[in-house]
């Protein structure tokens, strides 16, 4: 599969989704030539969503975040994190006792907000536990990697209740060669040792596209065949979009490399509609 320019692809389509992490920013900042590309999205009357895993900010920290890296132009409106998706399901799901969480405050305090006390894994007594009726992974920092998630096994054991897991995602680059565990990784190792399935939020299951193509048509009437899926990562942007029934397309600005990328795709069966190094070409 020979690669294209993005440029080129994104005109034929109304709208993009676009992955945040490995598309518009990685471990050194804003990727080079992104203003760039979200003005020249704007200027073809484009519409845009970012869809992104974190789920340790708001919208609203979002934007705030990409303005600090140099990012102008970005709404509240246009972002969609995993962490909106968890907090509405507990808004809807847990309506009384506390809800317990493995990952840091900030977290905790953005997608915890259903008025129900939240308790940290490292705070729970496992002798006293009736009064927890819901857990959430968040993230993959703000705890004791060698006690709290040998506790978090020990808490789902003992007691039947929705796990949520507000980010999907297995790993993150921290260099150009290095890349460090997520929070989705953490509950799959959880999820194997108990035997059990969660609920998953974040790409690639269907809900965050679902929600974006729903936010996207109440500005205009757009069908699936209207929208590119631009993203860095075979098995959440690129399985997702698939999945959900857009074009998809993978760059080479994150997690998946130019010269491994054929093996990786015949490894995985994932297939991208086309491939780019950037989103600014």
């Amino acid at each position: 599969m020979e690669k294209v320019s993005f440029y080129s692809i994104a005109k034929k389509f109304r709208a993009v989704f676009l992955d945040s992490y490995g598309v518009l920013k990685n471990h050194m900042g804003l990727i080079n030539g992104v203003q760039e590309s979200i003005d020249f999205i704007r200027d073809e009357g484009i519409a845009l969503k970012v869809l992104t895993n974190d789920a340790s900010r708001s919208q609203k920290q979002q934007v705030q975040v990409f303005e600090e890296l140099g990012l102008k132009g970005l709404r509240e409106d246009e972002i969609i994190t995993s962490g909106m998706l968890a907090r509405q399901f507990l808004e809807l799901k847990v309506t009384s006792g506390k809800i317990a969480y493995l990952g840091t405050e900030n977290s905790a305090n953005y997608i915890l907000q259903s008025g129900l006390e939240h308790i940290a894994v490292s705070d729970i007594d496992l002798d006293d536990i009736d009064d927890i009726s819901a857990f959430v992974f968040l993230d993959d920092e703000g705890f004791d990697w060698n006690v709290d998630i040998n506790k978090t096994v020990n808490f789902l054991r003992r007691k039947n209740l929705p796990v949520i897991v507000a980010n999907s995602d297995l790993y993150y680059p921290v260099s150009n060669n290095d890349v460090a565990i997520a929070t989705g990784s953490i509950s799959k190792l959880v999820e194997s040792v108990l035997k059990q399935k969660f609920i998953r939020f974040g790409k690639p299951d269907s809900q965050m596209f679902m929600y974006a193509f729903d936010e996207l048509n109440k500005t205009g009437n757009y069908s699936k065949s209207d929208i590119l899926m631009v993203g860095d990562t075979l098995s959440t942007d690129i399985l997702g979009g698939n999945k959900f029934g857009l074009k998809t397309m993978l760059v080479f600005s994150g997690n998946t490399r130019a010269k491994n990328v054929d093996l990786r795709i015949s490894s995985t069966g994932i297939i991208p509609d086309f491939l780019g190094d950037s989103i600014f070409t």
